[in-house]
């Protein structure tokens, strides 16, 4: 694993933890922490892994974008910032491992899009989500991207107007997040939600979810006409034919990937 300033990153069996490491600044998100964030989520989905966690350091997930780096920049370069923390954000969504945030503390801005980015999410009792550009001077338009995929309008419409912190079980019935577990248990639970999540054939279910990120929020004669058509396909791979005959004979599967 590559070596960085502001995340670390460690590979246990199948599953890549990268951990975002600047407790001192909130783990906010820089340009710099950004592309470190981006160079290790790409690397990950290149390797063999099935799993990876995101997780961070000290007493706040992530405070979402660094204002001593955005307040030095002109127009043009906010534009980029935001463009490498868009980058990262689909590239959480596109590689073909199962992403799953571990959150404890305050997630913010794009500290709360880095949480809906990912495939799943377990949370401390601790952790809080919050849009607060709406109480502020710089509204969340992009973090609100993919929190909106996962709430309601109304819902969202609250997060972002407001700017109010909703706790860790709100999240949970808005749909934000999967479980809340205790602080005690957030390891525990995320480690077994990630092995429930990562079983089966690794090839069918990377297939899997970048065609439900392709189909989300398209109109549902589109949606089906590319579901039908990656389905069929999918058909073929050798995880399919493995787990229709073990299913026909009787007995466990033995993946071939």
């Amino acid at each position: 694993m590559a070596d960085y300033q502001h995340i670390l990153v460690e590979r246990a069996g199948s599953v890549v933890r990268i951990t975002m490491n600047r407790p001192a600044r909130r783990n906010s998100l820089s340009g710099d922490h950004l592309a470190e964030l981006l160079d290790a989520f790409r690397a990950a989905g290149a390797s063999d892994a099935t799993g990876i966690v995101l997780a961070a350091e000290g007493p706040v997930f992530s405070a979402g974008h660094d204002f001593g780096d955005v307040s030095s920049r002109d127009l043009g370069g906010v534009r980029d910032l935001l463009r490498l923390c868009t980058d990262l954000m689909r590239t959480i969504e596109s590689v073909p491992q199962v992403v799953i945030a571990r959150v404890h503390g305050l997630a913010t801005a794009a500290g709360c899009q880095l949480v809906a980015s990912c495939d799943l999410a377990v949370a401390a009792e601790s952790a809080g989500f919050a849009l607060p550009g709406g109480k502020g001077g710089w509204f969340c338009h992009t973090p609100a991207v993919p929190v909106a995929r996962s709430i309601g309008r109304k819902r969202l419409m609250e997060m972002v107007l407001t700017g109010d912190v909703v706790d860790a079980h709100t999240a949970e019935q808005w749909g934000m997040v999967n479980q809340v577990v205790p602080d005690t248990e957030l390891d525990k639970a995320v480690d077994e939600l990630l092995r429930r999540a990562t079983r089966g054939s690794a090839a069918s279910k990377a297939l899997g979810k970048q065609t439900i990120y392709a189909q989300l929020d398209r109109p549902e004669a589109d949606a089906y006409a590319i579901a039908l058509e990656v389905m069929a396909a999918a058909s073929q791979l050798p995880g399919a034919k493995e787990g229709m005959a073990a299913f026909l004979e009787k007995r466990s599967p033995v993946w071939p990937d």
